[in-house]
């Protein structure tokens, strides 16, 4: 493939056929995505953090068809793959949403994207138990369950309804949970209404269908991101990470919306200060 890039999209490129590619090896694991709900943790992976069989499985199957069918290598949630900074590839990550896959809980997802020299250039999220298939490529719109899609509504911040990403008091880091539950509580005023719903890619995928207003996403990981980057993108709307620096999939987080809310959200970011400079919680929190 010709890594010359023309509109965002590498040259020698199809991606309605690879799109096509993509959406056949997914819906040839649905069944088996829908037969394991419940499936319980096989591989710990870090605090609060793990893998079931069937996640390995459905990773070892869809990588496998991606790559024969297309030849583009693949970089999956379980097992890596190639740097995507540079490059063309795959990304994969087989059920998002694990933790509420486990518990039986119907708010989970398989991703599939396609990033080159970083970026997104397609994507695909099949919400199986929503009864809901989102697919697109940048430039190209957005389809769902097979029928185009409006492109997102341009709504202001008081308008939508917003989805917001795992945080914890304790938690640290580069968005410490100070931060986070600071920012909970000021969108709580600004914004039509809050939903948790415990997976990034059923948050991206209904941001750009435009059942939601916007997502903010704390979580770095491109198997999580950049597929629902791709929809946004395809739909309309506007990408960034959370301090409104360009997303790529080196990002430490995202935030996705319509071109208003996206202004708005970032507005408020802004407002609160460096996320960094949130004192950690007193010592009963921890």
């Amino acid at each position: 493939m010709n890594s010359v890039v023309e509109g965002g999209l590498p040259v020698g490129f199809d991606p309605e056929k690879l799109l096509a590619i993509a959406a056949q090896v997914l819906d040839g694991v649905t069944d088996k995505f829908l037969a394991g709900l419940g499936a319980p943790s096989a591989v710990t992976k870090g605090p609060g953090d793990f893998a079931t069989e069937l996640d390995l499985e459905l990773e070892r199957l869809v990588s496998g068809e991606l790559s024969q069918r297309t030849g583009i290598a693949v970089h999956g949630e379980e097992y890596g793959g190639p740097d995507l900074s540079t490059g063309t590839a795959w990304v994969v990550d087989p059920i998002d949403g694990t933790y509420n896959y486990s518990a039986g809980l119907p708010l989970a997802g398989m991703l599939v994207a396609l990033v080159h020299d970083g970026q997104p250039v397609l994507g695909l999220t099949w919400l199986p138990m929503s009864g809901l298939n989102y697919q697109g490529f940048v430039g190209g719109g957005l389809v769902c369950n097979g029928e185009p899609v409006a492109p997102m509504p341009d709504i202001s911040l008081s308008e939508a309804m917003i989805a917001f990403g795992a945080f914890n008091l304790a938690s640290r880091g580069r968005y410490p949970g100070a931060f986070r539950v600071t920012l909970l509580g000021e969108l709580s005023r600004r914004t039509a209404r809050l939903r948790l719903f415990g997976s990034t890619g059923y948050d991206l995928a209904l941001t750009a269908g435009g059942l939601l207003g916007g997502s903010v996403t704390f979580g770095h990981h491109a198997w999580d991101n950049a597929g629902g980057a791709a929809l946004v993108l395809a739909a309309g709307g506007r990408i960034s990470d959370i301090e409104g620096r360009p997303w790529s999939v080196t990002s430490p987080s995202i935030l996705a919306a319509g071109p208003a809310a996206h202004e708005e959200l970032l507005d408020l970011i802004g407002q609160l200060g460096d996320p960094g400079a949130f004192e950690p919680p007193e010592e009963k929190y921890r």
